[in-house]
């Protein structure tokens, strides 16, 4: 157990995932000062001050559970300029974890979801590659890998975001909270259609009204993009898809939207006459999310479709027109190992989608995998890292160019989730909200 006390309760998301990163799999608790040191394994104690921070780290692992200070620092630090103070801060932090683990992070310090938003920024300041790596190395402790990966990311985006006036626009998120089932890492929004089936038809009533008053509201901002995912759009039935594809194009302007996407997501939900009812309103980019071509897995997350149909449904999205087409993959799924990422990636390569995301299994606090953890903790724990290392060795050989990356908690080893695209099939929208580029509309549930 890690207890850490500090004097400012701002900054205590920052040194609670600083601690779970280093310790995943231990509870982290903010203690009073009084309270007795023996019931923690680490403890560390912060002092905020105006011009200047203290930090006293005590553990008892390796010293036979005898309580020992193993870290102290004090840092002279101008508290006025907030963003180097709750950096310097977190580097303390940092410097205190590893020095009882012995353990180095490959993101060092860096606790937030957008990394390459921080070189991004850089880079519009016309800031050099030395300057970024410099900065990054001294600022969060990131290693060369994970630098040079946001920095090749942030030149991409740079140059994708000339091609539309960001700064005067903004993108719209259509959300669909219904699945064909509950995936059993999902946290999201999202209820069984067939047990909320009655409750369609009023939800797409709402929504509609929500579409209208802000494109309304909007009307002299530039639409760029339009997304709408969930959930699983394409639980609706035909009609229900076509009614609300239909509502769209009829009120918003669609002059200036460079890009329409839909996550069409799981093969179960897609049909033959949904995918031409996705191309007759001029979408342009869908996606078809396997996670995994084990069949075992689907299985065991509650996929309720097979591997084959995987396949199927992308060759019929490709007879039908779309010429788009992103693939999702979770690695570390539960009682996966590195044959597994091998296989589905294998499976994908027959496919040639024009997009891969790799996402590394987060444990959400509201996923069955998370509340119902016992019926679960058998499943092996395989190396994360080298499941990562095999999707970026994949996607280089296969021409596949990283284009955004972003990061969640919970995730094993810090692994980063990272989008990968053919050259020109980069999404537009996954790049504005995740580098924070312009105003995202949110509308529905979730």
């Amino acid at each position: 157990m890690i207890g850490f006390y500090i004097n400012n309760k701002k900054y205590n998301n920052d040194i609670y995932s600083l601690a779970r990163a280093f310790y995943p799999y231990s509870n982290v608790e903010i203690f009073d000062l009084e309270k007795a040191k023996e019931d923690f394994d680490i403890v560390i104690r912060i002092s905020l001050n105006k011009n200047d921070i203290e930090i006293d780290a005590f553990s008892t692992l390796n010293t036979e559970k005898s309580m020992k200070k193993v870290y102290s620092a004090r840092e002279k630090i101008d508290y006025t300029d907030k963003r180097y103070y709750r950096n310097s801060l977190k580097r303390l932090v940092y410097n205190s974890f590893n020095k009882i683990s012995k353990k180095d992070l490959s993101w060092g310090s860096l606790t937030g979801v957008r990394p390459s938003k921080i070189v991004l920024d850089r880079l519009e300041n016309n800031k050099s590659k030395e300057d970024i790596i410099s900065y990054m190395k001294e600022q969060y402790y990131c290693t060369d890998e994970k630098i040079n990966l946001c920095i090749e990311i942030a030149e991409r985006e740079l140059e994708l975001l000339k091609k539309v006036d960001y700064k005067n626009g903004y993108s719209l998120y259509i959300g669909i909270p219904f699945c064909p089932s509950t995936c059993l890492y999902c946290s999201f929004a999202s209820y069984s259609i067939d047990k909320h089936q009655d409750k369609v038809e009023a939800y797409l009533n709402a929504l509609m009204k929500e579409i209208s008053f802000a494109a309304s509201y909007m009307q002299d901002k530039k639409l760029l993009s339009i997304y709408i995912g969930g959930g699983t759009p394409t639980a609706l039935n035909e009609e229900q898809l076509e009614k609300l594809l239909n509502h769209i194009e009829n009120v918003i302007d669609f002059s200036h939207v460079y890009e329409y996407s839909v996550e069409a997501g799981r093969p179960d939900s897609i049909t033959r006459e949904k995918l031409k009812i996705l191309k007759k309103y001029k979408v342009g980019r869908i996606s078809i999310n396997p996670q995994s071509m084990s069949q075992k897995t689907l299985d065991l997350i509650g996929r309720r479709h097979t591997v084959e149909e995987v396949s199927r449904m992308f060759y019929l999205a490709r007879e039908t027109g779309h010429d788009n087409i992103n693939m999702d993959i979770i690695i570390g799924l539960p009682g996966e190992d590195i044959s597994d990422v091998q296989h589905t990636l294998d499976e994908i390569d027959k496919l040639q989608p024009d997009s891969l995301t790799v996402h590394a299994l987060a444990i959400k606090r509201a996923a069955r995998l998370n509340t119902q953890i016992e019926e679960y903790k058998e499943l092996k724990a395989y190396d994360i890292s080298l499941m990562k290392e095999l999707t970026e060795k994949y996607a280089k050989e296969v021409g596949y160019l990283p284009y955004y990356l972003y990061r969640q908690k919970n995730v094993r080893d810090n692994i980063e989730n990272v989008g990968y695209a053919k050259p020109g099939k980069e999404g537009l929208y996954n790049i504005l909200m995740m580098e924070d580029k312009h105003n995202i509309v949110a509308l529905g549930a979730g």
